[in-house]
């Protein structure tokens, strides 16, 4: 067996002393022997056959005896670490003090440092209270849905007049750097102060009327020569702007079940209703959270962060925003971002514990089509990726944490900014437990003696 002591070099931090008795280095000086066997050709012996004292010959006993501590050296890391009851959160720094001599069979002796999980003390997280924004579904919010819903069944309609914002255009766009030009586009459309091509290009099309150009100064997002200062010059060719229909009857028919628009703004007053929920819950998570934070003591291990902050400004120059991304403003902001999810992650997984929660596979199914459609993905392609990188347990910890933080919203008080109470039921409960809650209170109710329905099922029973 083996044997490890740690030593707690700080609360994130631990340095493990392993010792390994030779018998449980014999398996693996058997194996090496065995790999060199098939190795080494010696005349008068069949490959795979050549004896251990030959190869001691040829190869020394020294080296038989190291590559078999090197390739033992990953099964003991794992055998201390099991004993040593820590989650790593890096990888080892390994040093090895002692081997068996060349004619001895002393045990093996290595050390190890590295970064672990901390452990904390979850305070009460029951009965926390959080206050979020008032919001209601009024005329104006049902307004505004009713608006986007007659956006989409709008019509382009050319204007002649100058641009203005949400006015439609066709483009023509040529980019210059340094005097030549480099890039160019014709008849694109573009939405005034959608913000999705270059920057400037909103101001410069704001006031300018068909058949009229302008130029503007930005830096390229795309293509070789991105981030790279250039002068661009915009030609507008129509401006068009979205004529609504009429909110009436016939609209609510065209555009939904309904056959009247009293009663589709009936089933959006709902909708919107649902929403503000939604985003009444998505508040009181993030503050439920920065709450947990603040009352509970999480050490952080600072190489860790500092490693995760590296690979996030690295994969953002393999993506083109070179140093203009990596400033010390940004970097302190992700240093700081990194650091609270760290936080958060330990807390909640303590709280899933706590609560003995889990993870089924409808929950995992549910999680990787909501997150493929984030991507634009096919969910079967985005799980068969997802599987092949290994992230399958991530996800699963990701699924569960989330879980623990409904799980403390569901018992916090949540009141709105007029002093309210605030019912996230609908949002901390998802849809199926609640049916199959409804369905279980309908089952009760059904058997119960008091019951009208089982009272006529008995009578029919006789």
């Amino acid at each position: 067996m083996v044997k490890s002591t740690v030593e707690k070099l700080s609360p994130t931090r631990v340095k493990i002393d392993v010792e390994v008795p030779f018998d449980e280095l014999k398996p693996h000086i058997q194996a090496t022997y065995k790999q060199l066997a098939n190795q080494i050709q010696v005349p008068g012996f069949r490959k795979g056959k050549v004896p251990a004292a030959i190869i001691d010959q040829r190869v020394g006993r020294e080296y038989v005896i190291e590559n078999a501590v090197n390739e033992g050296l990953n099964d003991f890391y794992r055998q201390a670490l099991t004993e040593a009851e820590v989650s790593p959160l890096s990888q080892p720094e390994v040093e090895v003090s002692q081997i068996p001599t060349k004619d001895g069979e002393e045990d093996v002796k290595f050390s190890f440092e590295m970064d672990v999980r901390p452990e904390i003390e979850l305070p009460d997280y029951k009965g926390l209270e959080v206050e979020v924004e008032a919001k209601e579904a009024d005329e104006e919010a049902v307004q505004a849905s009713l608006d986007e819903l007659r956006n989409r069944y709008g019509t382009l309609k050319t204007v002649d007049r100058p641009a203005a914002e949400d006015d439609f255009v066709t483009i023509d766009l040529t980019a210059t750097v340094d005097g030549e030009e480099v890039d160019s586009a014709a008849d694109l459309s573009y939405q005034v102060g959608a913000g999705t091509m270059l920057d400037g290009l909103d101001e410069a099309l704001t006031g300018l009327s068909a058949d009229e150009d302008a130029i503007f100064e930005t830096k390229l997002a795309g293509g070789e020569h991105s981030g790279k200062d250039a002068s661009v010059k915009v030609v507008l060719k129509a401006v068009k702007e979205r004529e609504l229909p009429e909110a009436d009857d016939e609209f609510a028919q065209l555009a939904s079940e309904f056959d009247t628009i009293e009663e589709l703004k009936a089933d959006l007053t709902k909708k919107v209703e649902e929403d503000l929920v939604v985003a009444q819950g998505a508040e009181a998570q993030e503050k439920v959270l920065e709450k947990l934070q603040e009352i509970v003591e999480v050490p952080v291990p600072e190489a860790v962060i500092a490693e995760q902050v590296e690979q996030h400004f690295a994969q953002g120059n393999e993506h083109g925003h070179g140093e203009e991304h990596d400033t010390e403003e940004h970097r302190k902001e992700v240093e700081e971002g990194t650091r609270n999810a760290f936080k958060a992650e330990i807390i909640l997984d303590e709280i899933a514990n706590a609560e003995e929660l889990s993870v089924d596979q409808g929950e995992l199914i549910e999680y990787v089509i909501a997150t493929a459609g984030q991507y634009g993905m096919d969910p079967n392609q985005f799980a068969q990726m997802l599987d092949g990188a290994g992230q399958i347990p991530v996800i699963m910890g990701e699924v569960r944490r989330r879980k623990a933080l409904a799980k403390v919203l569901e018992f916090a008080t949540v009141t709105d900014t007029k002093g309210n109470t605030v019912d996230l039921s609908s949002f901390v409960t998802p849809a199926e437990e609640a049916e199959s809650a409804d369905s279980a209170d309908s089952a009760d109710s059904a058997d119960s003696p008091d019951s009208p329905d089982s009272a006529e099922s008995a009578e029919s029973a006789k």
